[in-house]
């Protein structure tokens, strides 16, 4: 067996060891995590002590159930906990009583033997296919691998789903066997009940990341480069309309928000999700929205249609949609983008000028006319093999015409190279990226190529000088608004970032 990595991962006390192994005897990589063994003498103990908590605090026992990111009833009952193994496990050392009570205290009102690999920060997606099946888990780097973890029961994963439901309100019954939730965490969790799942129970956790995604790391991973930011910004300043599009997990919603704080900070954004992941700068004039699932009676809903036809009577600069799907929320949005808003979303699909046959085909069948307001279209991708993120293309929507008759393309300006792994400007001229920019502004193409390259003098400034993080770029950006010569002469001495942003800590 081949180690290819190792670390230390940790939750309330409880620290265990992870190996990403190659066994040359399995088809995927393990994931193997070493916490303490729980006997059946450790086990009768938490019983014991399980009993006399819900026996002694039944209230706490049931505000915490429901809400477990509150940390001083966390810390309370951890203590509680700790207090009572230590006085069943008289000189046991000290980091194993905080390990069975961490232990404890996961089975009492987390997800058991999941609650530790949660915190795995090197971890996207955790899953429990079935009980007595290992669970998988998909890893940055080393993409889906096989864990070491089982869960014992399908009655286990069922506990856990509902454990999981009442922080959200949400139910999961034989009558309802399905439940996709958010937890206050962000983290989106996905259940399923047999005999709907046909081998077993199932239990998805999609980790959501602590620190949103910004730009300045999808250049460092090469998603993005310095003159697309550059150009993608000048585009936003000047209020283009943008589609993201891609597969599933190809990062569509991340590449949507890593260009959030380019927008000008003036501007009232509202923002429309099924589950909530975007994240603006904290300072900006940012309204987000999120749609709610109809009631075990049906009712309640609060659709993603209903948000948009509400957002345009917020009298909004700029709309964000997480996710179009149907018919009527594509027609919402593009009569927001025709009524004068900048209008934002993500779409399936695998390319461009799919998206454009896409939006034109049933059951969608948007008019030509509106389509082409639309200005650009960004394609994700994600390469299987090797799990990378890359941009696979920028294309402008175009008006073209052959014998008299107008048709919509897609004009791809930049395109990924897979054989150099490099993003590359093409041949192509562009159709309307300039035309557009010189329509609402009277600059000429060099003007415009003059302002994208002092853009891109500031990217390269703030990835020099590690600037990163959501709101510390979005306060840089929002201060080249306001006061461009500032900024741009603190770029040319290569000054200290802290100059402008501790005018930022100041405000806030």
């Amino acid at each position: 067996m081949e180690i290819l990595d190792q670390y230390k991962i940790e939750k309330d006390g409880l620290v265990a060891d992870v190996k990403i192994i190659r066994d040359p005897q399995k088809f995927v990589l393990q994931y193997n995590i070493t916490v303490p063994e729980i006997n059946p003498a450790i086990s009768a103990i938490f019983n014991d002590i399980r009993t006399d908590l819900i026996r002694n605090y039944p209230e706490k026992v049931d505000e915490f159930s429901k809400d477990l990111n509150n940390q001083k009833l966390r810390l309370e009952f951890l203590n509680e906990i700790n207090k009572r193994v230590s006085s069943y496990l008289p000189g046991y050392d000290e980091s194993k009583i905080k390990a069975y009570s961490a232990m404890l205290l996961h089975q009492m009102f987390g997800i058991g033997k999941l609650e530790i690999i949660t915190a795995d920060e090197n971890l996207e997606e955790i899953v429990a296919n079935k009980s007595k099946s290992p669970v998988f888990v998909y890893h940055k780097k080393f993409g889906w691998l096989e864990s070491n973890v089982k869960i014992d029961s399908e009655e286990e994963i069922y506990s856990y789903a509902q454990s999981i439901g009442r922080q959200v309100g949400r139910q999961i019954t034989t009558l309802s066997p399905l439940m996709d939730a958010q937890l206050p965490s962000g983290d989106r969790v996905n259940a399923t009940l047999a005999p709907i799942s046909i081998q077993g129970n199932t239990l998805d956790i999609r980790k959501f990341r602590a620190e949103p995604w910004t730009f300045i790391d999808f250049i460092k991973n090469q998603t993005l480069t310095t003159e697309i930011v550059a150009t993608l910004w000048e585009g936003l300043q000047y209020e283009m309309s943008i589609i993201v599009t891609g597969g599933t997990a190809s990062g569509k919603t991340s590449m949507l928000n890593v260009l959030m704080p380019l927008m000008p900070p003036n501007q009232r954004i509202i923002t429309i999700e099924d589950t909530h992941e975007l994240v603006l700068p904290k300072f900006m004039h940012w309204v987000p929205l999120v749609t709610r699932p109809p009631n075990n009676e049906g009712k309640g809903e609060v659709s993603m249609l209903d948000l948009l036809i509400n957002s345009l009577r917020m009298r909004p600069d700029r709309i964000v949609v997480g996710e179009v799907r149907r018919k009527e929320e594509v027609e919402t949005l593009f009569e927001g983008l025709m009524t004068g808003h900048a209008v934002y979303a993500t779409i399936h699909a695998d390319t461009a000028q799919q998206v454009i046959k896409r939006l034109l085909s049933a059951p969608i069948e948007l008019p030509e006319i509106e389509l082409s307001a639309m200005d650009l279209i960004l394609t994700a991708f994600r390469q299987r093999r090797t799990g990378i993120r890359r941009l696979r293309e920028i294309a402008e929507i175009a008006e073209t015409y052959s014998a008299g008759k107008m048709e919509i393309k897609a004009n791809n300006i930049f395109e990924w190279n897979s054989r150099t792994d490099k993003i590359e400007r093409t041949t192509n001229p562009s159709l309307k990226f300039y035309s557009k920019i010189y329509s609402y502004t009277g600059l000429s193409q060099k003007e415009i190529d003059d302002e994208i390259n002092e853009k891109k003098k500031v990217i390269e400034w703030m990835l020099r000088k590690n600037v990163n993080g959501v709101d510390n770029l979005g306060y840089i950006i929002a201060t080249y608004y306001i006061d461009k010569n500032s900024v741009l002469n603190i770029v040319e001495k290569d000054g200290d970032p802290q100059l402008l942003l501790s005018q930022y800590g100041k405000q806030n």
